[in-house]
């Protein structure tokens, strides 16, 4: 029996690994791309709007799915941006996408109406702050029971932060958002930083060198907008690229990539001093009603096998791709 494609809405702030999550949604067969919203986050807001429709391009998809551009800052803060990581997010590639923009219905809003107009069938994967899902919320409060799924890449289970030494980076960019959708009731999916993103998500230089040798535009892509974040991690102790939003979108598509999870409260710290934004997850001893499901490992091999196996597509980019040196690809 063949099973139909899921449908789906990923919700980005398009850089590094982010792309790799796009092409997720994009190329595989598993997967019905409904919509990319965009989410302040990583890098500038244009520029992450820029990261989409690159990476839309270098699927051979420019025009086919919609690009919904959302929430430009936190709820309550200043923007808290990552471009020490993540430099454009890109690896310094461009594409002229004149002739396709951002859709004018809002990020908020088509999340809202596409959730309702299909209740229960859509799922959701938020890889960014959770500014534009906590807004979704406050528009319609039946905006969670319309979702099927929530898939959020986030925070540490009881481990350490990649922004601060208590926080990974989306909770801590907008805690009051993360807070809000975790008391929203929807069914969330939670892939957190540490420890399984350290530990099954990062690709070595021997697998990085078996992508790179692939030889495709997608293996390219990949390489060139990882190389700036590899240098980041190198410099932190981790000898190689992380790839907790892809790991999302794979383990929504394949949830056979898990090989274990559990039934967590999750709570998010919007007051402390030195831990905002910290990821409280508590394991089922302390009186605390389940809330999210948090896996806590996956298949590193499985995993690698995919995104080298989503890499290795033939698609053609619509149109050329520039870059340092001139042009890369032509469409």
């Amino acid at each position: 029996m063949t099973v139909p494609p899921i449908p789906l809405i990923i919700d980005t702030d398009t850089a590094q690994d982010d792309c790799v999550a796009l092409l997720a949604g994009l190329l595989d067969p598993a997967a019905d791309l409904r919509a990319i919203t965009m989410v302040a986050g990583n890098v500038g807001f244009g520029r992450q709007v820029h990261n989409a429709f690159l990476t839309l391009n270098v699927a051979g998809r420019l025009g086919e799915v919609p690009v919904h551009a959302g929430c430009r800052r936190p709820l309550v803060r200043p923007w808290v941006g990552a471009e020490n990581v993540h430099g454009d997010g890109a690896g310094g590639l461009t594409v002229d996408h004149t002739g396709h923009a951002p859709d004018p219905e809002h990020a908020v809003d088509a999340l809202v109406r596409m959730a309702a107009e299909r209740p229960g069938e859509l799922s959701i994967v938020a890889i960014g702050p959770l500014t534009n899902i906590a807004a979704a919320v406050a528009k319609d409060p039946a905006f969670p029971g319309n979702v099927k799924a929530l898939y959020v890449m986030g925070g540490s289970n009881n481990g350490r932060g990649n922004i601060t030494a208590a926080a990974e980076f989306n909770f801590y960019v907008d805690p009051e958002a993360a807070k809000a959708v975790f008391a929203a009731g929807f069914a969330v999916t939670v892939v957190p930083w540490d420890p399984l993103t350290l530990r099954d998500a990062v690709f070595g230089p021997s697998l990085l060198a078996e992508i790179a040798a692939v030889g495709t535009p997608l293996a390219d892509f990949f390489t060139r907008v990882c190389a700036a974040t590899l240098e980041f991690d190198r410099s932190v102790g981790i000898d190689g690229t992380t790839h907790p939003d892809s790991l999302t979108t794979a383990v929504l598509l394949h949830p056979g990539l898990v090989r274990r999870s559990g039934a967590y409260h999750v709570d998010i710290e919007t007051a402390g001093e030195l831990t905002r934004g910290y990821s409280a997850m508590s394991w089922g001893v302390h009186g605390l009603p389940a809330n999210a499901t948090v896996i806590e490992e996956v298949d590193p091999g499985g995993f690698a096998d995919y995104i080298r196996g989503l890499l290795s597509t033939p698609a053609t980019p619509n149109r050329p791709v520039g870059g340092p040196g001139g042009a890369l690809w032509t469409g």
